[in-house]
């Protein structure tokens, strides 16, 4: 452990901890950010109310709709020119959300991603091959400062320009990979073209995130890859990645209760449910000085588990993301996350690990066309039949009909970032009457 005496802090004393920085959080909310100290009097709540962390639930919800409501830097606690850094979402759906740093927070950041990458086994040392994208997207600078910290040697690559990733990984002997889970796909299929087996590197740890993935694309991962996946967890407007992240026993993301509350809520009444019980996964910074947020809604559904882990760890743990609230959507009446859709695809006999989900309306219905890719070698005259097996398992499995399509090795655009797993064509809503959102889904 980079950090044992916290790592394996008591139970009472991780409390004490949380309600201390608490108290700190909301007076600082409080005096320097009008959304938070306007919903909080609207509360009938002040700073110095806090006796418990059960009074959490007395505190009011910030949405990500709020940080775009107030862009670019409304809910900022500290004056811009304070400010080490800023970062950006892509704005795709909309304004982006943007999100800023003092020094404090990009040390404490920094901290908490070495934290992160030793929980992984990641040792001083390490070559780490940083494939996450640098720029606005936190994961690339976020992961890179973190290794530096640690002790780490740092391979900033970025994404793109897959055919040098694979010579750079195997030339400079990268031992860590650190990239989304579907690029890691990307690298795998890319270096087995040509010819290079990556299990034979000297790679053996992946730290992936910024997308929900799925067990099988796990297994899909440290086989073809030849190495321990590990599931790390974050969000730009928290911190970035390093927010949570599994340790090597892979039994759940170990969340960083120093620095962050963690709940789970019913997503339509807002109850906060008990450890165990999946839900919407709401968090609260305790250290962040120039962004903190009160009980901000990710959207992502899990679970928190707080027995110790067998590892020696203390902090809750949070369950694999299974989706997202925002992602989720509706067929004909059924419940559908493309997490569900991908656990039956990957692994399938002649089916490779990369899909696109378009749904459209006709008349009055919704209709799922379902693209996969075949592997490579795989007879062009069976993908009829494999179409068929995959339409059967999505029915059977899912719930859900699907017009199946066999592509080529290669048809289904990679992506160097975040995959786009969905494209939903469906029309907004109109005349108040709700209607599935029709932008692009990222998984």
């Amino acid at each position: 452990m980079l950090n044992p005496g916290v790592e394996t802090l008591p139970r009472e004393k991780l409390d004490m901890l949380q309600i201390e920085r608490l108290r700190a959080t909301l007076r600082n909310a409080y005096d320097h950010v009008p959304l938070h100290r306007a919903r909080l009097d609207a509360a009938g709540f002040r700073p110095g109310d806090l006796r418990s962390l059960d009074d959490v639930a007395h505190l009011p919800f910030t949405l990500k709709s709020d940080l775009r409501d107030h862009y670019p830097f409304g809910l900022f606690a500290r004056p811009v020119a304070q400010l080490a850094r800023l970062h950006a979402s892509s704005g795709t759906t909309g304004k982006a959300t943007v999100v800023g740093y003092t020094r404090g927070d990009l040390d404490r950041w920094a901290d908490l991603m070495a934290r992160s990458l030793a929980c992984a086994g990641v040792r001083r040392g390490d070559v780490l091959h940083n494939a996450y994208g640098y720029g606005l997207f936190t994961g690339g600078l976020g992961a890179h400062d973190g290794a530096e910290r640690l002790g780490a040697v740092v391979v900033p690559m970025s994404g793109g320009s897959t055919e040098r990733q694979v010579a750079l990984i195997t030339d400079f002997g990268a031992r860590v990979l650190c990239s989304t889970p579907s690029y890691a796909l990307a690298i795998a299929e890319v270096a087995e073209r040509q010819g290079v087996d990556l299990r034979a590197s000297a790679l053996a740890i992946g730290i992936f995130g910024a997308e929900p993935w799925s067990a099988a694309m796990r297994k899909e991962i440290e086989e073809r890859l030849g190495l321990l996946a590990i599931d790390i967890y974050g969000l730009s407007e928290i911190m970035g990645p390093g927010v949570a992240c599994e340790c090597r026993l892979q039994n759940g993301l170990h969340g960083w209760e120093d620095h962050f509350l963690f709940e789970v809520i019913d997503p339509d009444s807002g109850r906060a449910l008990p450890d165990g019980e999946a839900g919407e996964l709401v968090i609260t910074t305790l250290t962040k000085e120039a962004l903190p947020l009160l009980r901000y809604r990710t959207r992502d559904v899990t679970r928190l588990v707080a027995e110790r882990c067998d590892c020696g760890r203390t902090h809750r743990r949070i369950l694999r993301i299974t989706g997202r609230n925002d992602d989720m959507l509706i067929i004909r009446g059924v419940n559908v996350y493309p997490s569900q859709i991908e656990a039956v695809l990957v692994g399938r006999p002649g089916v490779a690990p990369h899909y696109l989900i378009v749904v459209e309306r006709r008349g009055a219905l919704d209709h799922v066309r379902l693209e996969v890719e075949a592997l490579p070698g795989v007879d062009v005259d069976s993908h009829d039949a494999m179409a068929r097996d995959v339409a059967h398992c999505m029915k059977s499995l899912v719930g859900i009909s699907t017009d199946v399509t066999v592509m080529p090795p290669g048809a289904i655009p990679r992506s160097t970032g975040k995959a786009v797993r969905v494209r939903d064509l469906r029309p907004k809503a109109t005349d108040g009457v709700p209607a599935t959102p029709g932008d692009d889904r990222r998984g």
